[in-house]
């Protein structure tokens, strides 16, 4: 599995621990071959910090893809986090139409919103667009906010099993194959994933720890395409994911001066570990 590789699709904040500079270091480590199309640069993420810069690349991105296409380069996988417009969404979707390697795998973080609202740049248009990007996905990673937003049903803050699931319905009869839900918790003291695959739900518990951290969204989610890669099942991957996300959480505990993201990097050996233990393998 280490001959496979990735293109992950997302922004880079230079300092704070999110998108690029979390995907890239977690999928290498999963043994991963990885390379990134940044959407733009950040000085800084935008969760704490003020005055931060931004480059947007999104006029960059047809001239990389077609450099690409021209060398003969081509991928076994897709991963995508946040994408800063319509069109960039437009340029992802073309990327998977036309440098994917046999059967590539697509993952999507339709990452736009949280705790019921859009994040700032976005739009009920954006949400318009990401839409047929979630449908040409394999697997979708979505929050709840996020679900509720493309499937059109109310978000709800208090909710049980029944809600969950008409929200993994209404995703499902989109056409999309593997949803896993994130942050889906029935009791005050944790949370957990939702994994819906052929109609089939799966449901992984584990202890809520408050408050939230800054990118633990994209922890999560590179680690669970790191373990999809390594030939884990949805729901397997899912909940390895879920145990690292957890690991880097508590790794960052006690330190009041590490509030922008977590201390991911002290959990990667505990990751291979993880890895290694569910795969049979000796090592990457």
């Amino acid at each position: 599995m280490s001959d496979l590789r990735i293109l992950t699709v997302q922004d880079i904040s230079c300092v704070g621990q999110c998108s690029l500079t979390v995907a890239l270091p977690i999928l290498s480590a999963c043994g991963i071959e990885t390379a990134i199309l940044p959407s733009a640069v950040l000085s800084t993420h935008t969760a704490g910090f003020s005055g931060y810069t931004v480059r947007d690349l999104t006029d960059d991105m047809p001239a990389i893809a077609a450099h690409w296409k021209k060398e003969g380069l081509a991928f076994d996988a897709f991963y995508t986090g946040y994408l800063g417009s319509a069109r960039q969404i437009d340029y992802v979707q073309d990327i998977f139409a036309t440098l994917g390697r046999g059967r590539a795998l697509k993952i999507v973080d339709p990452a736009m919103a949280d705790q019921g609202k859009l994040y700032p740049a976005f739009d009920l248009a954006y949400v318009e667009a990401m839409k047929p990007l979630c449908r040409a996905a394999d697997v979708i990673v979505p929050n709840i906010t996020e679900a509720a937003l493309l499937t059109g049903l109310p978000y709800r803050e208090a909710y049980d099993e029944s809600y969950v699931a008409a929200l993994l319905d209404a995703l499902e009869a989109q056409g999309i194959g593997t949803i896993v839900l994130t942050g889906v918790g029935y009791r005050p003291d944790e949370t957990g994933v939702a994994v819906r695959q052929g109609q089939k739900t799966d449901y992984y518990p584990h202890r809520y720890i408050a408050p939230g951290c800054h990118g633990t969204g994209d922890v999560y989610a590179s680690a669970l395409t790191g373990a999809l890669l390594r030939g884990l099942s949805p729901f397997e991957a899912a909940k390895l994911a879920a145990d690292f996300t957890v690991l880097c959480i508590e790794k960052t505990q006690g330190d009041p001066d590490h509030w922008y993201g977590v201390k991911f990097e002290k959990a990667i050996p505990e990751l291979i570990q993880l890895l290694d233990q569910a795969t049979g393998a000796s090592g990457l």
